[in-house]
């Protein structure tokens, strides 16, 4: 039993009653009022305005700019190329399939092929890999750690498998679409990685105010922002967690927030109403 007047839990201050009780009310919010669903011949669209720091070739402190448009429409069932369209930037095709050239033997012509696509993973996502993810937060954030393992496991910036993880989930519950049930696990597996704080307050990058859910690694630190009443995923944080010489503990380091998400009939279309 708590104490009392001790600190709440993650999962007790930030996804309760909707993850952590038997009929969890957002989820119940939901089931009256479906998402719209995705036909797989279709394309996930998700709007946000992100903004990344940069630094001078001096290696001056970071200065973040005003954040600028990002759309992303991805196949569903990732069968097609899909499309990233940022302000300032040209088009950019996604998961097109690399040209490469084979030879049937010596002295044959060469024959143009192309690479088989990349089988879907947590950080190869699409729609249908993500509709069926596990909904157990034990069993998903185990999945995550198998396939967030990388090179680096023994030592060094790169064997943090749980900052791995908890940056592979903020990228799921960012830009893919999934459903309720999975959006609750993605949360309560959050919940069980270790050194995940809560704050009290942040903001996105469309100025919404919410409660966030933090991690501090390598010296910066994410932070998640949820709406506070229906605790739905609003935008991404991070910020200096100290004084380096990109700036002082605080300068913040990259912005998002999500404002749309729909699905699309075609790449560069919009989503259905």
């Amino acid at each position: 039993m708590r104490r009392p007047g001790a600190a709440r839990t993650f999962a007790e201050r930030v996804v309760p009653p909707w993850v952590t009780s038997t009929k969890p009310r957002l989820l119940r919010k939901r089931a009256a009022a479906p998402a719209p669903a995705v036909r797989p011949e279709e394309y996930v669209y998700v709007k946000s305005l992100v903004a990344h720091a940069g630094r001078d070739a001096a290696g001056g402190p970071a200065v973040l700019p005003s954040a600028r448009a990002r759309e992303v429409w991805l196949s569903a069932d990732g069968s097609r190329p899909g499309l990233l369209r940022e302000e300032g930037s040209a088009d950019t095709p996604l998961g097109s399939r690399a040209p490469v050239y084979e030879l049937d033997g010596p002295g044959a012509v060469p024959r143009k092929t192309v690479l088989g696509a990349q089988a879907p993973s947590v950080t190869n996502p699409t729609h249908a890999y993500v509709a069926a993810l596990p909904t157990g937060p034990e069993a998903l954030l185990r999945l995550v750690r198998e396939q967030t393992w990388g090179a680096g496991e023994t030592g060094g910036p790169g064997s943090d498998a749980d900052q791995r993880a908890f940056t592979a989930i903020g990228t799921l519950l960012a830009e893919t679409w999934a459903p309720p049930e999975v959006t609750a696990a993605l949360y309560r597996a959050a919940a069980l990685i270790p050194g995940v704080a809560v704050l009290p307050s942040a903001t996105d990058a469309a100025g919404r105010e919410g409660v966030a859910v933090a991690r501090t690694a390598h010296g910066e630190q994410t932070q998640w922002v949820f709406d506070r009443t229906t605790s739905a995923f609003l935008g991404e944080r991070t910020v200096l967690a100290e004084t380096t010489p990109a700036g002082p503990a605080g300068t913040v380091l990259g912005v998002s927030a999500v404002l749309v998400k729909g699905a699309a009939a075609v790449p560069g279309g919009l989503p259905k109403a």
